[in-house]
């Protein structure tokens, strides 16, 4: 199976020349479900080619035929603000691309596409998408344009205005590829494009992205980045397996406490509920045996009364002889 080079390297490297703009429109269209077409690349500033930034992310910024701005990012070291990375990155492109004077109406759509290869968030999905809209706090609608706006702004809905996030959790895609967007999830991921993959862009791949195409000088950067991306990744599992067990310690020790004190509680309150049954059946027998004892006492009163001799009322009654004789 043929070997395609990575995505992030070919950011760098290859996808910033005119004529491999269909791999990234191809990716673009896979994503956003419509054809996407990059008029050209624009400065950014934290397009990083050095050895030593090999962790950053590398950026690109597009603008497409609809004079709408995409930034795509590929993040492959942890960065546990990321989100607000995000945000910054699409606020400062909205202020940017926008002149002194310029009305609201001019502020460009931007969509920001984020490929992350480290475990961004909790979540069970390997793709997100991130958009804007106000819904009543009462009634619980969403506020539409009107039909003025509609027709002078060329969009359907409030969101559209605003800017759109796409993450593509790289590293969780762990299935087979059967849709388009899994396709190219597959080659982010192993920088393999399956071999019956029909998504666009994917083609483009195959004829302009082949490692044996590279120069040796351009291998040996490229397998030294490899590298380094392994050791990246390898250092990320080993804090996550260490943040694991020493989470593990924590919740057993927390859980044992947490245990014991719980066992007591339900041991206490079983042992009132235990008690306060067991007095309340012998409060009842010793209350029916007293009873029982008063009417004895009342029914030998009254056939001593009668002249009944002491030994017959003892006899008829349970008590004894001397308890006949003290009434």
């Amino acid at each position: 199976m043929e070997t395609y080079i990575r995505f992030d390297w070919a950011m760098k490297r290859l996808l910033r020349n005119k004529a491999n703009f269909v791999v990234l429109e191809g990716l673009l269209t896979t994503l956003l479900r419509e054809k996407i077409t990059i008029k050209h690349l624009l400065e950014s500033e934290s397009n990083q080619e050095d050895e030593f930034d090999k962790y950053n992310r590398v950026d690109l910024l597009a603008l497409n035929s609809r004079q709408e701005l995409v930034i795509i990012e590929v993040q492959n070291n942890t960065e546990y603000a990321y989100f607000q990375r995000m945000l910054f990155g699409t606020s400062k492109l909205v202020t940017e691309y926008i002149n002194r004077g310029e009305g609201y109406s001019n502020v460009r759509k931007v969509y920001s596409v984020n490929i992350v290869y480290f475990d961004l968030g909790h979540g069970r999905d390997f793709v997100y998408h991130g958009k804007t809209e106000f819904r009543g706090l009462h009634e619980h609608d969403v506020l539409e344009l009107s039909p003025f706006q509609r027709q002078t702004f060329h969009v359907d809905t409030v969101s559209q205005l605003y800017p759109e996030y796409y993450i593509l959790k790289v590293a969780d895609f762990t299935r087979e590829a059967k849709t388009p967007l899994e396709e190219w999830m597959y080659y982010l991921n192993t920088g393999i494009v399956p071999e019956n993959a029909t998504a666009p862009g994917l083609d483009e791949v195959r004829e302009r992205l082949k490692v044996d195409r590279m120069s040796k000088d351009e291998r040996t950067a490229y397998y030294r980045h490899m590298d380094n991306i392994v050791i990246l990744r390898d250092n990320i599992a080993t804090g996550r397996m260490e943040g694991r067990f020493e989470g593990m310690a924590e919740g057993l020790e927390k859980g044992r406490a947490e245990g014991l004190e719980k066992g007591r509680a339900e041991g206490l309150e079983k042992g009132r509920a235990e008690g306060l049954e067991e007095g309340r059946a012998e409060g009842r027998t010793e209350g029916r045996i007293e009873g029982e004892r008063e009417k004895a006492l009342e029914i030998a009163r009254r056939l001593k009364s009668r002249g009944l001799p002491a030994e017959t009322v003892a006899e008829a009654t349970g008590l004894s002889v001397g308890e006949v004789a003290a009434l």
